[in-house]
């Protein structure tokens, strides 16, 4: 039987892009539940069905054995979040002002 290693379980799209292999979920999905919610392996397994028990572990042992480079993804994906809210923010697209508009309308009568 081939033993397998713990990278096995994603694929690398680039270096801010690692999903779960035959998922459309990043790791960082896990990560944020597990780090920053609390949420137990199992609990996130259930949260996400398109994943398996042993995929969330496989999560965060390989977060574990490299706590650094994750730490260091992790934070780049949060700093990217902020700039994209954050341009959105500033250059919402013309239907989200459509909207704003009709809602201001509408408190106004």
């Amino acid at each position: 039987m081939p033993t397998s290693q713990i990278t096995d379980y994603f694929n690398f799209l680039t270096p801010d892009d690692i999903r779960l292999k035959g998922t459309r979920v990043g790791i960082e999905t896990i990560l944020y539940e597990y780090i920053d919610r609390g949420c137990t392996p199992e609990e996130i397994a259930q949260t996400y069905p398109s994943l398996t028990l042993e995929q969330v572990y496989a999560t965060i042992l390989y977060y574990l054995q490299n706590k650094e480079a994750i730490g260091n993804y992790l934070k780049n994906w949060i700093e990217h979040g902020h700039k994209m809210r954050e341009q959105q923010r500033l250059n919402p697209p013309p239907v989200s002002e459509k909207l704003r508009q009709l809602r201001a309308a509408r408190q106004a009568k």
